[in-house]
Formats: C-alpha cells, sequence, structure tokens
C-alpha cells in the first residue's frame, strides 16, 4: 500500500481534492481534525483548537493512530488529508511541545509516499465555517509550518496549482505514478 498525503493550511482545498479522489474510486482516509471538532461540539466537550490546542492535538493524533493501524495491507495507492507530521507542524505552530515518541515514529515508523503535496493558500477559495475559524493569515502560516514539517522529516514536496479540483486531482495521479481509476 502506497500512502499519499495531502497537506497545507486550511481552506487551500485539500478535502475537496480528497473527496472528488474518493467519487473516481480512490481509497482516501478524511482529515481528523474536522471530525473531532464536529464530535467536541456535539458533545460539549473542550478539545477544540480555539479551547484547548493540547487536547485537540492529542485527539487528532490519537485517531491518526487508529486510522494508520487500521488500514489493510493491500496493494495500491491511498489519499490522505494530512498526515501524522501534521500534528507535529500543528504543535509546533501551536507553541505545544511535541513528544519524541510522535518526532520518531514520524521519521521511522509512519512512513508515506513521497512526493507530500502541498495545496499552498488561496485567498480566493479561502473561507471560514463552524470548523475553521482561522483567519487567513493563520491559514498562510500554517501552511509554512507543515511545508517545514515535511521537509525537516527528509520529505520531497510538490506544490499544487491552483487550478480546478479536476485538474489537480490529475496532477496528483500523474505526480504519484497512479492510473485513473
Amino acid at each position: 500500500m502506497t500512502l499519499h498525503v495531502v497537506t497545507g493550511g486550511p481552506g487551500s482545498g485539500k478535502t475537496s481534492l480528497i473527496n472528488a479522489l474518493a467519487a473516481a474510486g480512490h481509497p482516501t482516509l478524511p482529515e481528523s481534525g474536522r471530525n473531532i471538532i464536529r464530535e467536541q461540539v456535539a458533545t460539549g466537550d473542550r478539545a477544540l483548537p480555539w479551547d484547548d490546542q493540547e487536547a485537540f492535538a492529542q485527539a487528532m493524533e490519537a485517531a491518526d493512530r487508529r486510522a494508520y493501524a487500521a488500514m489493510p495491507n493491500r496493494n495500491g495507492a491511498v489519499f490522505l488529508d494530512r498526515g501524522l507530521p501534521d500534528i507535529i507542524g500543528y504543535r509546533a505552530l501551536s507553541g505545544l511541545p511535541i513528544s519524541p515518541t510522535l518526532e520518531a515514529d514520524c521519521r521511522a515508523t509512519i512512513r508515506y509516499a513521497s512526493p507530500i503535496f502541498i495545496a499552498p493558500p488561496w485567498p480566493e477559495i479561502y473561507a471560514t465555517d463552524s470548523e475553521r475559524r482561522q483567519d487567513f493569515g493563520e491559514a498562510d502560516r500554517t501552511c509554512a509550518f507543515m511545508r517545514e514539517t515535511y521537509a525537516a522529516l527528509g520529505y520531497a514536496l510538490v506544490e499544487l496549482p491552483h487550478a480546478s479540483v479536476a485538474e489537480r486531482v490529475a496532477f496528483i495521479l500523474r505526480s504519484a505514478g497512479v492510473s485513473a481509476a
């Protein structure tokens, strides 16, 4: 199984891209952060990026580790809306400590296919919503932290073009050497 990560700042089209890949028949894994926010809001809990960043980071890491462990061992490509190194980037951006275990796992145990696809900031499509409260400046900073994090972990990065979702899907499939489903 080959795991391909799409990362970047919020509001840069990652989820739309992952949804399009899924609709085209490619296996995908959604971002854990949005699901955690929905669950926390629904239950009135505080593991939210605007309430308790440490608890939110821990919840994302636990969810991502469970998702990684549950992936079936099969042939083919899987496209992920963020990877475990995004937790390191989030922690660095938020001024939270990075556990040696998380860093070691990202360096040696839980690895993804290179290149990592990075969705750059895109003001024309950026919008906030009930789960995305960051302003565009923070989205831009988040992208920079993700770029630095993945590069520091030894990954090559390929920046996605500002293009239609269909053109981005074709770009990813071509760059990853994956045929259309």
